[in-house]
């Protein structure tokens, strides 16, 4: 017979402190019960079907939502296509299709979780149904964090979009429990760097397209390349105004590293703002600016500010 399996169920875009916290209760009810812990996980997210205009752009991509889901506590991640019969069910019909496909016997989620048509069902709704079904329910708080204006908020994956989208990197690393990360294909830039003695590295557009974007800047953070190896980098988000470009880019200037990266993926871990994107009147007066945000860097690196990635489990 397969081991009592635990579920949670949830969109778990960037997998954030709370999502962790109810995978974490998952994995600890599972383990009183010798059983496994199952995540349910939709992409894309509903709303790509029901709104696409309102749909939000992702903080994780879906791989890397598989393996921080296993890395919080999911003993296996289940991939939902949020189809239109599956969207269309009612609050006790979606709790049947559960029962049939997985057999829960307990079910764990946060005390905003909504299901069925129309976000119908409650988690008041879902614990009475537990009951008729044969599953417990388990609901776990929100999770207040402490940001850096000493406001204390709730974490949501909507509040890291709007950190995001006012450069609060630091604040957003304290919601998600690490430095947020954008991934890319190195491409061939208008190679200005290098006649300053500043080379960047471009990140390809394609792959960011269906990303949150953080506010234009430029930011500190860490470059990682596909070996693991990390490096520290300024990182530049938005036109380049000096040059009257309009073309939004994402490049970066890794510290003390030296080599071609043309062709391979890069990731970026944003961790503190710098200053925003601002024409300067001449390449002598940039250079000079691009050497205080190096300088920058340097600083925050000596202070260990720089946070290494988080690396992830395979699920098992």
């Amino acid at each position: 017979m397969a081991p009592p399996s635990v579920i949670t169920i949830g969109n778990f875009d960037g997998v954030h402190c709370g999502h962790r916290a109810i995978l974490a209760r998952a994995a600890e009810l599972a383990h009183s019960l010798d059983g496994s812990v199952t995540a349910l996980t939709f992409d894309p997210h509903p709303a790509t079907l029901l709104r696409p205009d309102a749909a939000p752009p992702r903080l994780t991509s879906l791989a890397d939502k598989q393996q921080l889901l296993c890395d919080a506590g999911a003993t296996d991640v289940q991939v939902l296509e949020p189809t239109e019969s599956l969207l269309a069910l009612s609050a006790d019909a979606f709790v049947r299709w559960l029962v049939e496909h997985h057999r829960p016997v307990a079910m764990v989620e946060g005390a905003d979780f909504r299901f069925g048509t129309g976000r119908e069902g409650d988690v008041a709704w879902l614990t009475q149904l537990g009951g008729e079904h044969g599953f417990e329910v388990d609901i776990v708080e929100s999770i207040d964090v402490a940001l850096s204006d000493h406001q204390l908020a709730p974490v949501r994956s909507s509040l890291i979009r709007w950190l995001l989208g006012h450069g609060r990197v630091a604040d957003a690393a304290i919601c998600l429990g690490r430095p947020f990360a954008l991934t890319g294909i190195v491409e061939q830039g208008e190679q200005r760097g290098r006649t300053i003695g500043v080379p960047t590295a471009n990140l390809g557009d394609e792959a960011l397209s269906t990303f949150v974007m953080p506010k234009d800047g430029v930011y500190a953070g860490l470059g990682e390349l596909p070996d693991g190896s990390t490096f520290p980098a300024a990182i530049s988000i938005g036109v380049k105004p000096t040059f009257a470009d309009s073309a939004r880019v994402v490049e970066a200037h890794l510290l003390n590293f030296s080599g071609d990266l043309y062709g391979q993926p890069l990731t970026l871990h944003l961790s503190r703002w710098l200053r925003d994107q601002a024409p300067f009147p001449s390449l002598d007066a940039l250079q000079t600016q691009l050497t205080r945000d190096i300088e920058a860097v340097h600083g925050f690196t000596s202070q260990q500010l720089l946070h290494a990635p988080m690396r992830p489990s395979a699920c098992p």
